[in-house]
């Protein structure tokens, strides 16, 4: 018992939940990472960096998000400002290509055996780039996918299988399409 008969027990409860200290601090110390997941998705450093700037807004904005879910959140409302920012729908067409240099990274992986080319991930229209990420290197189910993005399992699955026959078979695709986009770096 604390004093005056008050139980600790609300504070250790309140000591489970993420403080604005706590997005501030994993902001910080992911934001390269955050960043590739936002460039991933919107193909342009501004709107990657007002997706930064608003999911910590977000972030901080918010309670009762558990401390060890934190950094999974802060991930998730990137992706929800992402979608806010272009809204891709299957039957839009793309987004206008940036020409943005982003020299950190030259592959990404969704596992030792799966490195992919930024590069032909960036050349993905944009609904096949934001299924894509979510669904295969940020793994999220079929079902969350169609909810955040507001349309059929199917056409998740769609997408994604279409996505992943382009980056496997990059050849069949224009080449001259993908050097707008990135300019490796090594």
């Amino acid at each position: 018992m604390a004093k005056g008969g008050i139980s600790l027990v609300g504070e250790r409860e309140a000591d489970r939940y993420a403080t604005q200290e706590d997005f501030y601090t994993i902001f910080n110390d992911y934001l390269m990472e955050f960043f590739q997941l936002a460039f991933l998705l919107t193909r342009d450093h501004e709107k990657a960096e007002r997706c930064i700037v608003k999911g910590l807004e977000g972030c901080v904005a918010r309670n009762r998000i558990f401390r060890e879910w934190a950094r999974s959140w802060a991930r998730r409302t990137i992706i929800q400002d992402a979608i806010l920012e272009l809204r891709p729908r299957p039957s839009q067409s793309n987004s206008p290509l940036s020409g943005a240099i982003f020299p950190y990274v030259g592959h990404i992986s969704n596992g030792p055996s799966e490195p992919f080319s930024m590069d032909l991930v960036l050349g993905l229209e944009d609904f096949e780039r934001f299924v894509f990420v979510m669904s295969v290197l940020e793994r999220h189910s079929e079902h969350d996918c169609s909810l955040l993005l507001g349309c059929s399992v199917r056409e998740i699955r769609e997408a994604r299988n279409h996505a992943m026959k382009e980056l496997m078979n990059p050849s069949e695709r224009d080449v001259s399409e993908n050097q707008h986009f990135i300019h490796e770096t090594q």
